[in-house]
């Protein structure tokens, strides 16, 4: 084939032709965004509540963010980590000071796994560190949960409690227990002489929208106390506003009566916007009695860990902007609000097809009933999974959902979005699920 034939390809075509098939994609192309909107390369509008998977935090090409890379990308783009950067070091303080609300430090990388492979570094440091008052044993195992999610590096699917991303990449980095997702009894018989942390989501995303109960945390803090290790939290698709708050297990633990802070967390998606950053936080707690005893904070020292594009001048001044922006609207309230309208509204309609509603906020999840799915002669010619063929149904009415496992979809609009456009993808999916129930 010539090049005048190459270029005449369309995006189907090429994407087969070029790219590896990683990826499970739907049929459709989008070439515009604007707020709640998407447009496909037909012209078909979309009214996304996908948002790349929590990660338009202010919906598509937000004016803040578009200011932001214009303003920064003509000043100064990429400097390296072995100097000083001013943008970088004032999201930290942001971070310190306005989200985590307590002393401590930050390390900016470039997405979600990143950030939990550098919490995966800091529990293994942290534990060589402390080994000395541990009877000399160097801790490394890390305690997460069955149906969590860590990311698809080596690290992060060996911290992944899900064996379906594990499948064809042994052997897996050694040190990781699963537990079942709030089962305290089980949390407590897995943490062991080389535990060094326990890692979970406040609300599990991929693993189908679960929520961390004030009990498991209350045991994880008590396991903390009794053995000297680390708690993290993975907030990456849960935090910055996405719950209602803006760290999720502030939302999860409301009147639970439980007093908990975590030691460290990540997070990435929707902290850029769209603009691809990821961080972790790590507080002062010494790691030893001592009055000079060095801090968590300070473990990763010079050369134990880095990011050659972590924290960029660009991507430190956009995710300031989205941040800033993020708490000049609270826009947690308009999340806790709106996501508090939607689970009245869907258990208003005692539909046969939705068996449960899951989630804070706007991290929704509708568990579809599988029994009732399988009477449709469609979904059942289609060779999907329920949530999957769901979705498919829901895009092509013009709402774009995202799966949760076999059969949750889930809704993860942007933290900014209106009234009218949750009553929009309201009436879509009650349309779209009345027409699936026959």
């Amino acid at each position: 084939m010539n090049a005048a034939n190459e270029s005449e390809l369309d995006t189907a075509e090429m994407t087969s032709r070029y790219l590896m098939g990683n990826y499970g994609r739907f049929p459709v192309a989008f070439s515009r965004g604007e707020g709640a909107w998407l447009w496909d390369e037909t012209g078909k509008r979309y009214l996304d509540f996908g948002m790349g998977i929590a990660v338009c935090s202010l919906g598509h090409c937000h004016p803040v963010i578009r200011r932001a890379l214009s303003e920064q990308g003509g000043k100064l783009i990429h400097c390296s980590n072995l100097y000083r950067v001013r943008e970088q070091a004032e999201l930290a303080r942001f971070v310190v000071e306005k989200v985590m609300r307590r002393p401590g430090r930050v390390f900016f990388c470039n997405s979600g796994a990143e950030a939990n492979d550098a919490l995966i570094k800091l529990a293994r440091k942290f534990g060589h560190d402390t080994a000395g008052a541990n009877d000399g044993v160097a801790r490394h195992e890390i305690v997460t949960c069955v149906n969590s999610f860590h990311g698809r590096t080596l690290g992060g699917i060996a911290a992944t409690g899900q064996e379906k991303v594990k499948t064809g990449f042994d052997p897996a980095l050694p040190g990781f227990t699963h537990v079942p997702f709030n089962d305290c009894g089980a949390l407590r018989a897995a943490v062991g002489p080389r535990t060094a942390a326990i890692l979970f989501e406040a609300v599990q995303g991929e693993g189908g929208i679960h929520v961390a109960s004030p009990e498991f945390f209350r045991t994880a803090d008590e396991l903390r106390r009794e053995h000297n290790l680390l708690v993290m939290m993975d907030e990456v698709q849960c935090g910055l506003g996405r719950t209602g708050d803006w760290c999720g297990w502030e939302t999860a633990l409301r009147g639970g009566g439980v007093d908990f802070a975590p030691d460290a967390v990540s997070w990435a998606k929707g902290f850029g916007g769209g603009f691809p950053i990821g961080a972790i936080w790590a507080g002062e707690r010494p790691l030893s009695g001592e009055p000079d005893a060095p801090r968590l904070c300070e473990v990763l020292g010079p050369g134990t860990h880095g990011s050659t594009f972590g924290g960029t001048p660009l991507a430190s001044a956009v995710g300031l902007a989205v941040l800033e922006e993020i708490a000049r609207g609270e826009l947690w309230r308009n999340a806790e609000r709106l996501g508090r309208d939607i689970r009245e509204a869907v258990r208003g309609w005692r539909h046969p097809l939705v068996a449960e509603l899951r989630g804070l906020g706007l991290m929704v999840g509708f568990v579809l009933d599988e029994s009732r799915i399988a009477e449709n002669a469609d979904f059942r010619a289609s060779g999907r999974t329920p949530a999957a063929h769901v979705v498919t149904k829901l895009m092509e009415a013009g709402l774009i959902a995202v799966p949760a496992g076999q059969r949750v979809v889930r809704w993860l609009p942007a933290l900014n979005v209106s009234d009218d456009e949750v009553g929009e993808a309201l009436a879509i999916q009650r349309r779209v699920l009345d027409a699936l129930a026959g």
